[in-house]
């Protein structure tokens, strides 16, 4: 990871324009890891983003189901969003068949950490939301294939 870009999350509207620009260079085969403490507003992004793909109506948190997809044409490209705060080991992701959903699809990944993590991975995007206060701010990280369309 390189490139770090920090946005200042003052309120859901900020949170809203980053997941459309988020959304708007979102590719198959993406990766964006949403890190950061329980109620930091990483659901809250991933829903920002999925809406801004297309999607119309609910976006239910995938925290039991862990994985939740969307596919056209309820959004632009098809996606992956999954939550692995539930994951005791990160061999359990094998188990979920994750590698199957991601073939042609982004994934939008909260917890990334308690599934072993994709930060090495050139297609990453990593979002770190930090809290201090009434204040948020996502710190981005871009991987290798994110660099020139992030910058």
């Amino acid at each position: 990871m390189t490139d770090e870009t920090r946005h200042p999350l003052a309120d859901l509207s900020a949170t809203e324009a980053l997941g459309r620009r988020i959304a708007a260079l979102l590719r198959p085969g993406d990766i964006v890891a949403l890190r950061g403490g329980l109620g930091a507003g990483k659901t809250t992004l991933a829903r920002a983003i999925i809406a801004a793909l297309g999607h119309v109506g609910e976006v239910p948190s995938p925290t039991f189901a862990i994985i939740q997809t969307y596919g056209p044409p309820d959004v632009s490209l098809p996606l992956v969003h999954a939550d692995f705060y539930r994951l005791e080991d990160p061999m359990e992701v094998e188990e979920l068949g994750l590698d199957d959903y991601l073939e042609d699809a982004a994934l939008i990944a909260e917890w990334p950490e308690m599934a072993g993590g994709f930060a090495h991975d050139p297609a990453c995007l990593e979002i770190h939301i930090e809290t201090g206060g009434s204040e948020r701010i996502a710190i981005a990280r871009a991987g290798a294939d994110w660099l020139e369309r992030w910058g």
